[in-house]
């Protein structure tokens, strides 16, 4: 259930999506474990990392759409099923690593989202040579407001622009040649402004490298550009199209948090485990103390958890076009829920090891460190879990028949919507199939029919004590609201996933039950945390208390766990030195 580097499963339909993946994994492992460790105290740049991926063209072969392939041997196109698993290795290894292909990932998206076929063409070369990518769209003042820019052009008066602003947590700014950057181009008055992407390069005079803002190897740029000549083959976007362009960018790679996520758990997973498994404190093995099994069977289930959630969404990704957006769901829900999961296995583990979790040459250290990143990039948890908020009546509601059964997207195709979404908004008017037919499917476990009850009471608490105006204002009422809504796709992504990784055949019900009772548990939470807000109304607070719920405590489902998927994670892992 788990990523083994030593033993990748995943099936592809050509040999070198395998090779890609097997390439990446032998740099890491044959620089060992001391030396990751090394660079990431050193804060040393990755530059052989970065050279490994130009090399072996990884970045070409998984980030150019295929049509602008330039080597049939490179096998091109943006796949997210094997992007997915590339970004789970490297996350695996370390963020420091995740974050460079993020941000290449990133930077891509309004080029490819282009009508600009001579900065595509540019743009796949680039790749081809090795080059990575920046996102110029954070500002020190601003954040990610899309909204709000300083960033502005003004007329050269040789039908061209100068561009002056300055950009704040840019990734690769340090070292791309085409920064994707966001601004405006300056009207007659503030109303006539039209916002605008345009390509920048980080070794242009006039472009100027102030600083990188973090202590890490990533290089996380503050940069400014003054009287910055751009021309018209620079620009990718302007008017409403620039402001969709950044959106729809963040929509298809904020997806990549959660694969982060579960590669960062995984590594952990197996040091924490095996050290645990093989020490012994008051004459016991520290494994067969009761709170220690809750805490790594707690952390386990939420780990197969998240990876069968991002499985699931990958294939709506993939299959994604403009008469089926459930995508857009299921991408922030992937980042905000899998991410915040994340934190939380990080957080029982190292209950577990305890002390361990800071020595110096343990990966442990290091994921325990960056973990909390990914919930705050691309967007924080309370401004994720927001949206999905504006696809709840639908998807609750009124479920769409007619919607498509999707089934496991593996094949070797392009995901050419991803580029093509078209304007953003109207995210009220996106149509689900209805969630209740993979709880039905699983109905006869008793944590799934549990929480199917727990459910039912917020949809009777939607329709019958509907948030007024004001509580739908408050981002903390909403917030608390959304995080019980999250539940839902959550669940039903995981009992849709079951089937199409082969736990019905492997006999794991038990295992699916067990993530159950931890939902219901979280589930649990969320409404207390309800009843307790002071905009909850007395009548909310009542079916807050209702969905409150015991889970079903099943020794011998627990055991069968703890015997058939815990204990083999001793030492079933660890990292060359």
């Amino acid at each position: 259930m788990l990523l083994n580097p030593n033993h990748l499963q995943r099936r592809y339909p050509d040999r070198r999506s395998a090779e890609i993946m097997a390439a990446t994994v032998d740099f890491f492992e044959s620089r060992g474990k001391a030396r990751l460790k090394s660079d990431d105290h050193e804060r040393r740049w990755y530059s052989e990392f970065l050279d490994h991926i130009g090399r072996e063209h990884i970045f070409a072969s998984l980030l150019t759409p295929s049509q602008y392939g330039t080597s049939a041997e490179v096998a091109c196109r943006w796949d997210t099923y094997r992007i997915s698993e590339f970004a789970e290795i490297v996350g695996f290894y370390g963020l420091n690593y995740w974050y460079p292909f993020q941000v290449t990932a990133l930077g891509l998206g309004p080029i490819w989202m282009s009508a600009n076929e001579d900065a595509k063409r540019k743009a796949a070369a680039q790749l081809q040579a090795g080059e990575v990518f920046g996102f110029g769209l954070s500002e020190q003042s601003h954040g990610a407001d899309v909204y709000q820019t300083d960033m502005v052009l003004r007329p050269d008066g040789d039908g061209g622009w100068t561009a002056n602003g300055e950009k704040y947590y840019i990734g690769n700014a340090n070292v791309a040649r085409m920064v994707s950057t966001f601004g405006k181009i300056a009207g007659s008055s503030p109303k006539d402004d039209e916002y605008v992407f345009f390509v920048a390069d980080s070794q242009h005079d006039r472009y100027d490298l102030i600083k990188n803002v973090v202590n890490s190897q990533n290089f996380v740029a503050n940069y400014a550009l003054r009287d910055y000549p751009v021309g018209e083959a620079d620009l990718l976007h302007r008017g409403p199209d620039a402001f969709h362009a950044a959106l729809n960018t963040v929509n298809v790679c904020k997806y990549n948090l959660g694969w982060g996520a579960v590669g960062m758990c995984t590594h952990a997973m197996y040091e924490a485990v095996t050290h645990a498994s093989n020490r012994h404190l008051y004459g016991t093995v520290v494994t067969d103390f009761s709170h220690v099994r809750r805490l790594l069977t707690d952390a386990y289930v939420r780990l197969i958890a998240m990876r069968l959630v991002a499985s699931r969404a990958c294939d709506y990704m993939r299959s994604a076009s403009a008469n089926d957006r459930r995508y857009l769901l299921y991408s922030p829900l992937t980042k905000a829920k899998i991410t915040s999961e994340g934190e939380r296995v990080i957080t029982a583990l190292w209950d577990v090891i305890a002390a361990k979790g800071v020595e110096k040459d343990t990966i442990f250290e290091a994921m325990a460190r960056e973990i909390g990143l990914l919930p705050r990039l691309e967007g924080t948890v309370h401004i994720n879990i927001g949206l999905l908020g504006k696809f709840m009546p639908n998807y609750l509601f009124a479920p769409n028949a007619d919607l498509p059964l999707i089934d496991r997207r593996d094949d070797a195709a392009d995901d050419a919507f991803l580029f093509a979404q078209g304007p953003t908004g109207g995210l009220g008017k996106v149509r689900f199939h209805d969630w209740r037919a993979s709880f039905d499917s699983y109905a006869h476990l008793p944590n799934v029919a549990l929480l199917r009850g727990q459910i039912d009471v917020l949809a009777e608490m939607l329709a019958s004590a509907t948030p007024d105006a004001a509580q739908q204002k408050d981002i903390d009422f909403a917030f608390g609201v959304g995080q019980l809504f999250a539940t839902v796709p959550y669940a039903q992504l995981i009992l849709e996933e079951a089937p199409l990784s082969g736990l019905d055949q492997r006999g794991a019900e038990a295992l699916i039950d067990e993530i159950f009772a931890v939902l219901v548990r979280d589930f649990n939470g969320y409404a207390v945390e309800l009843h307790d807000k002071s905009a909850t109304t007395d009548e909310q607070a009542r079916f807050a208390t209702r969905m409150v719920r015991r889970p079903v405590h099943d020794p011998v489902r627990y055991d069968q766990i703890w015997k058939e998927h815990i204990e083999p994670i001793n030492g079933a892992y660890q990292m060359r030195p």
